[in-house]
């Protein structure tokens, strides 16, 4: 997919979770083209082996106050039960007929292929022997042809991101074709992990994330974050799930925009605190000596005055989550802690490189690395010289190390124009 990102859309299940139809709703009450979408959806019509009629429709409803759009599939099936290799060969043979981007065609094939992947873990069967139930039916295929066909008269293959907030699944039990199971069903809940999205429980007891759904959902987006992204908002559709809920509109939402760019990145990382006063000050130097070294991204001990008058620190550190366990059991083990506390945050960045930046003070040649910050533009933001490198040609020139330091950033500032 090109990487030219000019707009960003995010689709929000948090309230109502996601099912295919739902996500081909809300694009075409974003703005895709109806007639291309519907023509489409009823490809699998005519391929489908057992499928002798596909009828879609297209109407306007409210769900709970709010407008949205609602897609209907009415399928005439003969068989119930198709392996998933029929299914991929028919995903494959309906792309050929459609006039749409290699981009759409990567999408659905690769939204079929991680609901038959998750069936197959889920069943403990390869994906050529395991026998589709629901997720076989015409509308399955219908739903996913759709979504790709809105998603490219959209334009979202070409210049945009898609980011998804936390997936609501529902709660309770329910019955399909295996009998009663809890929501989320086993092969939704095996795409999610197996994508890594994030996921909350309820607000109701129903189903509200279908296999179907968080295929193209896992697919589209390339991260699952918890809040929306700076972003200008230009366009916003709603698509409405069959069911009529009391406690909240059953809709789907999705938002495109357009990036706020100040120049910073952006990313997530974790927290660790913990409150320390039975340490001596030798220890707490230790600790953060041998957290730098565990690869932390930063660690700060804080003066605090702790219960009884006693004087203490909070220890805080700044980790990537991939770290966090490992870093929690050096600080308790090093520290005697008996407990450590865990944030969740988001963090606006500079993007950095360390430079080699050669100088020549006096008579004297040495190499002196350089953190170099720059905006999202490339623009170069600081210049800073690392310490350690400063401080040693300072030693060996005998010249006061702020002299050395602003002529490494003269310096370095001229090798980088």
């Amino acid at each position: 997919m090109p990487t030219d990102t000019k707009r960003i859309l995010v689709v929000d299940p948090q309230m109502a979770g996601v099912a295919g139809d739902m996500m081909v709703a809300a694009l075409l009450d974003l703005g895709a083209n109806h007639t291309k979408v519907i023509e489409a959806m009823k490809t699998p019509g005519h391929i489908l082996r057992g499928c002798n009629g596909l009828e879609i429709t297209v109407t306007d409803t409210v769900r709970r106050g709010i407008r949205s759009k609602k897609i209907n599939v009415n399928v005439e099936e003969e068989i119930v039960h198709r392996t998933a290799a029929d299914l991929l060969d028919a995903t494959s043979a309906c792309l050929q007929r459609l006039q749409i981007s290699e981009y759409a065609k990567e999408f659905a094939l690769s939204s079929i292929n991680t609901l038959v992947s998750a069936e197959a873990v889920i069943h403990g069967q390869s994906i050529q022997e395991v026998e589709l139930h629901e997720t076989a039916s015409a509308d399955t295929l219908a739903d996913v042809i759709g979504t790709a066909t809105a998603l490219d008269d959209l334009g979202i293959f070409n210049d945009t991101i898609t980011y998804s907030t936390p997936v609501a699944v529902g709660g309770g039990l329910y019955q399909f074709s295996h009998g009663t199971v809890s929501s989320p069903a086993p092969a939704t809940l095996e795409i999610l992990r197996s994508k890594g999205f994030l996921t909350i429980g309820g607000p109701i007891e129903a189903e509200l994330a279908t296999p179907t759904g968080v295929s193209l959902l896992t697919n589209l987006a390339s991260e699952s974050i918890r809040f929306y992204p700076p972003m200008r908002p230009t366009g916003v559709g709603y698509g409405a799930g069959t069911r009529e809920f009391a406690e909240m509109p059953n809709v789907l939402r999705v938002t495109l925009g357009e990036p706020c760019d100040f120049g910073l990145s952006r990313d997530e990382v974790c927290v660790i605190e913990t409150n320390l006063d039975d340490v001596t000050g030798e220890l707490i130097g230790h600790v953060m000596q041998k957290l730098l070294q565990e690869g932390v991204k930063d660690v700060t001990a804080i003066p605090t005055l702790a219960k009884k008058g006693r004087p203490g620190h909070l220890i805080e550190i700044i980790v990537d989550r991939v770290s966090l366990e490992r870093v929690c059991k050096v600080l308790i083990e090093e520290t005697g802690t008996l407990g450590v506390r865990i944030h969740s945050c988001e963090r606006r960045i500079l993007a950095r490189e360390s430079v080699p930046v050669e100088v020549i003070v006096g008579d004297t040649k040495g190499v002196v690395r350089v953190k170099v910050a720059k905006s999202t533009s490339g623009q170069i933001v600081q210049i800073k010289p690392e310490y350690d490198d400063v401080k040693s040609l300072s030693d060996q020139t005998g010249k006061p190390l702020r002299e050395i330091e602003e002529f490494v950033k003269r310096t370095a500032a001229e090798s980088l124009d």
